[in-house]
């Protein structure tokens, strides 16, 4: 299997789009969004790839972002981006 970040292109320029319009990330301003991004996909492929028998997941993440590539009935995984809820004002429990 063949799969590389440009083959989940539209679906990282959603994200950076909903990122630019919806999150308020103080950790990691919009221009550093992409970057990191580009760098979870990498991630959650090469762990798609080296998945044990019976695994359905490749998973990246960071504090902000979760990225998780999942097998699918087709050649080209399904690719799920999150962008983690947090608040600074948050007190651990």
């Amino acid at each position: 299997m063949d799969l590389s970040v440009e083959t989940f292109q539209s679906e990282i320029t959603d994200a950076l789009r909903s990122y630019d319009k919806y999150v308020i990330c103080l950790d990691k301003p919009p221009e550093d969004c992409k970057a990191a991004l580009l760098r979870l996909l990498e991630k959650a492929i090469r762990a798609y790839l080296d998945r044990g028998p019976g695994l359905r997941h490749g998973i990246a993440l960071d504090r902000q972002v979760t990225i998780i590539l999942s097998q699918s009935e087709t050649d080209t995984p399904l690719c799920g981006i999150y962008f983690n809820l947090h608040s600074p004002y948050h007190k651990p429990s």
